[in-house]
């Protein structure tokens, strides 16, 4: 098995996922990635993100898994009218490779974003990840 941990947040970081819509969201991307034989094992996020710990297939790719779950969803997303202004994901997304050893534990990370983004924002959170991982951000030349 490869485990991998993705993050992504809504454009702009929009606040779009509210209680409400947030868990209309997740089983919705539940239902159609079982559809497309994407095996997500855990999914739960905040208002402007998402965090998602997915079992890779033998014939998937990162990018086509974030294509498929990301496209869909926003068009669906729209589509139902969930979202009182047009609904769209960030383009970029971050992910890592997950031992199978600490599985559990990012399970429950995943499964306590409520609680720890009382006490985080994501742009932290974001910002740990990156460092965690060994990543550098880059600014566009245009900053």
């Amino acid at each position: 098995k490869v485990w991998l941990h993705f993050v992504w947040s809504t454009k702009d970081r929009k606040p779009f996922l509210n209680d409400d819509i947030r868990q209309k969201v997740f089983q919705h991307i539940r239902e159609n990635a079982k559809e497309k034989e994407i095996f997500i094992d855990f999914i739960n996020g905040y208002v402007e993100h998402v965090h998602c710990l997915i079992s890779l297939g033998s014939d998937q790719t990162i990018e086509k898994i974030m294509q498929l779950i990301k496209g869909e969803s926003s068009f669906w997303i729209n589509k139902n009218g969930l979202c009182k202004e047009k609904f769209a994901w960030q383009d970029d997304y971050f992910v890592v490779s997950v031992s199978e050893n600490v599985v559990d534990n990012v399970r429950d990370y995943i499964k306590n974003q409520e609680v720890h983004h009382k006490e985080k924002s994501f742009d932290d959170e974001f910002e740990t990840f990156l460092k965690r991982a060994g990543f550098q951000r880059f600014k566009d030349k245009n900053d």
